[in-house]
């Protein structure tokens, strides 16, 4: 089997980055801070926050990784 040059790797990995960011372009994460603190006693705050992914964004990324394959393809010949 046949060695994967970095160019190509790079850019399968960016393609699928931007294909999921076009499939998915909002996610949630949570933050967990503590608020208070008395000997073992603790008190937690758990705060959402939304992140957008604009679909330029997605679709540059996408771009991008399909010219480092194609990069990749031609250096190989």
């Amino acid at each position: 089997m046949k060695q994967m040059n970095g160019l190509l790797l790079i850019g399968v990995v960016f393609v699928v980055v931007g294909i999921l960011g076009l499939a998915i372009p909002m996610f949630t994460t949570q933050k967990t801070d503590t608020v208070a603190r008395i000997g073992d006693l603790k008190l937690q705050s758990t705060e959402d926050t939304s992140h957008h992914i604009p679909p330029l964004l997605s679709g540059g990324v996408l771009v991008l990784g399909m010219v480092l394959i194609g990069a990749g393809l031609y250096q190989k010949r």
